[in-house]
């Protein structure tokens, strides 16, 4: 969840915990059993809330600490767990110990806890290594000394607004692990672990190979990170109702992700392969098979995921040429077919629903949002789009506030009489909203009730095995235990049903015969 989007309880244009609290049972209704937070902490919002001032500390913004802890009562009285998002790799240059750094000047304690360094060249004037940044540009910021002179350079892997912490030192080690603690004794039964695998750096600071080998980037899955999160591990497990270890780990070579599953490491992480793939039959075969053939080993879940608040809504991806997803590509105006897009999203939660593991909605991808890519530049606020000299639209598109009621100013996101939500919601999204869905058989919201509570009570969806289906090459079909069947259809013809088999949910109308349109997914019992 993106509280800042989600529901304005005080009617100050931007969503808080107040608003989330009014709004549990719809969650409940909906069928969740946990909701990850992105970060609520207390932050200049540089980065959506990434750049984090204050672990123990709400943001204003969203509420208080006692607001929180209120939340994370309520949602587990309804059965929904919380898990809270932490975020390792670097804090906001507000931070305290940052502020201390920068006042202690170099070569003092207070600096060792972060990547201060001189720069190279005459003055000083070039930064330490020529890293790229996540965000675009490079990874060095240069300070000025009191006396107004150019000082030394600090590392930030994504905006300047957040210093990369140093995993070397110990205060950092230990300072982490009692915000664990902190927020475990709070009652959250999880963390989310942002850029899980970028923490650790090489001290030499080399640059970047053309090839790096396992283990050998400077900056990224270094094998010193393992060490972390096994002691993470054994305080998530020290708990009576052991909490867990959910990771952000964005790796291409499957045997590297998988070490972060081990079975004193993560309890899971997610799995951006599956969600970065094209609308291709084959395509999402293959990363179904490897994920499952690479989390059995270790006896982690897989989990499935269509979006999140930093990627391209699906509705609106996979009615593109392109319908892959990748940072580097994404482009103001690039056309999309919106009822394409909206037919192959309603598969795809069918299809991911379908899978075992554990299974994750993005808020808003329950109602069938678009990205809004029609945002007033001067209304975004996301660095991707700054940093990339306005190039890259930015993650903003997703993170518009709900809309909960077909009228008002805010749409039911806040009261009536409160502020215009920070993100101007689409004229058109009154039909989209939770109060026109919810009176619709036929619409997004409906689907994903149903096919949640069908999860839910069909044993063979949590327990039994997937066996493959040949039923063409442009088609997905599966088999899980022996009385169910997941069939979905990315070609350009209908697919026959299984022989003797009864629909039990589809994604769309199903032919007078029973078979599934292109595409289309159904569960089927057989």
């Amino acid at each position: 969840m993106y509280p800042r989007s989600f529901a304005d309880g005080d009617g100050d244009g931007t969503g808080d915990l107040a608003g989330v609290r009014a709004r549990l049972p719809y969650l409940a209704a909906l069928g969740v059993d946990a909701v990850w937070f992105t970060p609520w902490y207390a932050s200049p919002l540089a980065d959506g809330g990434y750049d984090v001032a204050d672990y123990r500390a709400i943001d204003p913004r969203f509420g208080t600490l006692e607001d929180a802890e209120a939340l994370i009562r309520d949602a587990l009285a309804l059965g929904i767990r919380t898990i809270v998002d932490v975020v390792p790799n670097h804090v906001s240059v507000q931070h305290r110990w940052f502020q201390e750094a920068l006042a202690a000047g170099p070569g003092s304690p207070e600096r060792a806890r972060f990547w201060f360094r001189p720069g190279k060249g005459p003055g000083g004037d070039t930064p330490p290594t020529r890293w790229v940044s996540d965000f675009s540009g490079g990874t060095w910021t240069r300070t000025t000394n009191p006396d107004g002179t150019p000082g030394e350079w600090y590392l930030h892997l994504f905006s300047p607004e957040q210093p990369d912490l140093n995993w070397d030192h110990p205060d950092v080690r230990r300072e982490h692990e009692e915000i664990l603690r902190f927020w475990f004794d709070r009652g959250a039964a999880g963390i989310r672990i942002d850029s899980a695998a970028l923490l650790v750096k090489d001290p030499a600071l080399p640059e970047v190979p053309a090839t790096p080998g396992p283990g050998e980037h400077p900056h990224v899955d270094r094998d010193e990170l393992h060490d972390i999160y096994r002691s993470w591990r054994a305080i998530a497990s020290s708990y009576p109702d052991e909490r867990i270890l959910v990771g952000e780990v964005w790796l291409p070579d499957v045997e590297r992700f998988t070490r972060f599953l081990r079975p004193d490491e993560m309890h899971t992480a997610f799995n951006f392969d599956f969600m970065a793939r094209p609308w291709d039959a084959k395509e999402l075969r293959e990363s179904i098979r490897t994920t499952l053939e690479v989390h059995a080993p270790v006896g982690a879940t897989p989990t499935w995921v269509l979006s999140n608040h930093d990627v391209t809504r699906p509705v609106t991806r996979y009615g593109r040429a392109d319908s892959s997803f990748a940072f580097a590509r994404k482009r103001f105006g690039t056309p999309t077919d919106l009822a394409r897009g909206t037919r192959r999203a309603r598969a795809a939660a069918l299809l991911v629903g379908a899978l075992p593991g554990a299974m994750y909605v993005y808020q808003g991808d329950e109602l069938g949002l678009p990205e809004v890519e029609d945002l007033p530049r001067e209304l975004i606020e996301d660095p991707m789009h700054f940093r990339s000299g306005g190039v890259d639209p930015g993650r903003d598109g997703c993170r518009v506030p709900l809309p909960w009621t077909r009228t008002g100013v805010s749409l039911g996101f806040g009261p009536d009489d409160g502020a215009a939500p920070w993100l101007p919601q689409p004229a058109d999204w009154g039909e989209r909203s939770v109060e026109a869905q919810s009176e619709d058989p036929a619409s997004m919201l409906t689907l994903y009730r149903e096919l949640l509570r069908v999860r839910r009570e069909q044993a063979a969806l949590a327990e039994g095995d997937l066996q493959w289906l040949d039923l063409g090459d442009d088609v997905v079909a599966f088999r899980r235990g022996s009385r169910l069947a997941c069939v979905v259809n990315l070609g350009g013809g209908a697919v026959a049903a299984p022989a003797g088999a009864t629909a039990l949910l589809a994604s769309g109308p199903l032919t007078p015969d029973g078979g599934v349109p292109t595409d289309t997914a159904a569960w089927f019992r057989l």
